[in-house]
């Protein structure tokens, strides 16, 4: 009985020292931006686990600091800091996946683009320069001193051990996720308090063209494939056509609410995978607060860092794995641009071309690169005879594989340059057929 005794006060006293660490190390968001010198590199987590806090209050290091270089990707939110041309001599985003915000912040001075793969990010931007600080988020600490990243693990665990100072937004918002991404309190530096909502990207609504590029794309995907899928209408129209296959996997980068709607009618089972059996696995979560809830404490789910999750030779061990990804542009030889048109950046290439490999060089695999045949109300054609100067090559054309429009799904592995040609040509929009036809015999590509 005594000893019993002990044994709960014991652990009483553990739970009572973490809650003591976390209070001496709380501080407010002034103190902590105060934190910051000129010439720091600070690393932040990414996506819907993004420093909010952080972000929000940026602007007021204009004229304090000099060279401070903040690193992130896929930023969610729309932070006034780079919309201030006037702040880029104290603070610049080095971005390694633009969204709109950041986009928007490019012509500016105020957003640089770094060009990365995901699963050897961070290794390389170490290579050039190491980080000063983490700034990164995390959900809830609970009795055992413990909080996790929640919905991004792509490389935050290491940037902890890497960086010089930890310092975390705790939002009791976020959910708490398995895998690699626990934190315990022992390794953070300073806490800043948050109670944000969680950001949010709420499904895009669907067309009739989307819909048709989900219904092609989905007969390419056979019952107990392990699939991985993106975000956007497309992939979100592709999910919808797979409602009636039998025991999907998931190993995706994102896991986003088309993946937890394919759940919830009994499509993905994850019974038929090879690695990480019976489990999803991700590296960032982005959708709804209705995912963020079904990822909250759920077992069934695992974050991993993106050096494992994104690696060609962790992908390829999945057994049919189909890669699911979606393209700005493709030329007639079938090379394939995600993030640029000419010199104009849209997004990045983050883990595109890590899949295609992967997907390709699994047993059974395949990757799609589903995208709509046309832009600005079909006045512009996606398929092209030439990329423009300037535009980036995000997978070569000798890893493209199949490729789908709303006018239907061709496979250009292992075919000739006039083979590829008359392929995608066929699923080009009608109005630029004849035109690609002309060019292709001008350039002699058959």
């Amino acid at each position: 009985m005594i000893i019993a005794d002990d044994s709960v006060y014991m652990r009483c006293r553990q739970q009572m020292d973490y809650s003591s660490q976390y209070r001496r190390k709380v501080i407010t968001i002034e103190t902590a931006l105060d934190l910051i010198e000129s010439n720091d590199e600070v690393l932040t987590s990414l996506g819907a686990a993004e420093p909010v806090t952080l972000f929000n209050h940026l602007h007021l290091l204009k004229g304090k600091v000099k060279n401070v270089s903040i690193v992130n990707a896929l930023m969610i939110g729309h932070y006034p800091f780079y919309m201030d041309p006037d702040i880029k001599d104290s603070v610049l985003l080095n971005c390694w996946f633009l969204t709109w915000g950041p986009r928007q912040g490019h012509p500016l001075g105020t957003v640089n683009y770094v060009p990365m793969e995901l699963h050897t990010f961070l290794q390389n931007r170490i290579h050039h320069r190491r980080p000063n600080i983490f700034w990164g988020s995390a959900s809830s600490m609970d009795k055992h001193g413990m909080m996790t990243t929640s919905v991004s693990s792509v490389f935050e665990r290491e940037a902890i051990e890497k960086a010089d100072l930890v310092i975390i937004e705790v939002n009791p918002r976020l959910p708490r996720v398995y895998g690699e991404t626990h934190v315990h309190i022992s390794e953070v530096d300073y806490i800043v308090e948050a109670d944000n909502e969680v950001p949010a990207l709420q499904p895009e609504p669907s067309n009739p063209k989307a819909d048709l590029i989900g219904r092609y794309a989905a007969e390419l995907v056979e019952d107990g494939s392990t699939i991985q899928v993106g975000f956007g209408g497309i992939t979100g129209a592709i999910a919808r056509h797979l409602s009636d296959k039998k025991d999907l996997g998931v190993h995706s980068e994102v896991i986003s609410d088309a993946i937890l709607d394919l759940y919830e009618v009994g499509a993905i089972t994850n019974r038929k995978k090879t690695i990480f059996k019976g489990k999803f696995v991700g590296d960032i979560g982005l959708g709804t607060r209705r995912l963020y809830d079904f990822l909250d404490d759920n077992p069934a789910v695992e974050f991993l860092s993106g050096k494992v999750m994104n690696d060609p030779a962790v992908i390829r061990q999945n057994y049919k794995m189909v890669s699911i990804n979606s393209a700005l542009q493709m030329d007639l030889t079938g090379q394939c641009s995600a993030e640029t048109a000419g010199l104009r950046l849209f997004s990045g290439t983050g883990g595109h071309k890590e899949f295609v490999k992967g997907a390709q060089e699994s047993p059974g695999g395949k990757s799609i690169i589903a995208f709509y045949s046309s832009a600005k109300e079909d006045s512009i054609s996606r398929i092209v005879p030439q990329f423009e100067a300037g535009t980036a090559v995000t997978t070569s054309r000798v890893d493209v594989d199949y490729v789908v429009t709303e006018y239907g799904a061709v496979c250009l592995r292992g075919r000739s340059i006039p083979e590829r040609v008359r392929a995608l040509i066929s699923i080009a929009h009608p109005n630029f057929r004849d035109y690609l036809k002309s060019e292709a015999r001008r350039l002699n590509l058959w």
